[in-house]
């Protein structure tokens, strides 16, 4: 067996919480990414910004870039694969034509909505949040871990407005 001096192996049981947080993350994560490629077609990043786009009608590339959390050199790419996938499309401003907004296509509406039914769906993950009080301790954990590593507040973050979406 291999010398590990430097490093004592541990269960994850004596993992500190902020270790098995960004563990946690990367399996919902990499579970997610699954499901949104198996299902939609879509990775992360595309259903940042379907959601983004929902309920919202046509937005500038600057105002979806910071919805979204990226640089507007970033979105490019994302958008350019979501129109081509015809999701969403590039119009024209009606009071300043070198402007260009972003709009999701019906499909992309229609994508969006059953992206925002699967979110929304109320089956708990695990037994412990199936339990209504544990389930708002970990909400309340959750949402001021999100608040605290981001420059805006929680509620900003754009998969919380696709959720309260209609």
């Amino acid at each position: 067996m291999a010398n590990v001096s430097a490093v004592e192996l541990v269960n994850l049981h004596d993992v500190p919480l902020a270790r098995l947080l960004v563990l946690a993350g990367q399996r919902a994560n990499n579970r997610w990414n699954k499901v949104l490629a198996d299902r939609f077609g879509l990775t992360n990043s595309g259903m940042s910004v379907l959601l983004a786009l929902h309920g919202r009608g046509a937005l500038t590339h600057g105002e979806l870039a910071l919805l979204c959390f990226v640089k507007p050199s970033t979105l490019t790419g994302i958008v350019d694969t979501l129109e081509k996938g015809g999701l969403v499309e590039r119009r024209r401003d009606g009071t300043d034509r070198r402007a260009v907004r972003l709009a999701l296509t019906v499909d992309g509406a229609v994508a969006a909505q059953s992206l925002i039914s699967m979110i929304r769906n109320p089956r708990p993950l695990t037994s412990v949040d199936a339990d209504p009080v544990k389930a708002q301790v970990i909400r309340e954990f959750l949402l001021e871990a999100i608040a605290s590593m981001t420059d805006t507040e929680a509620a900003e973050v754009p998969i919380l407005h696709g959720e309260e979406s209609s």
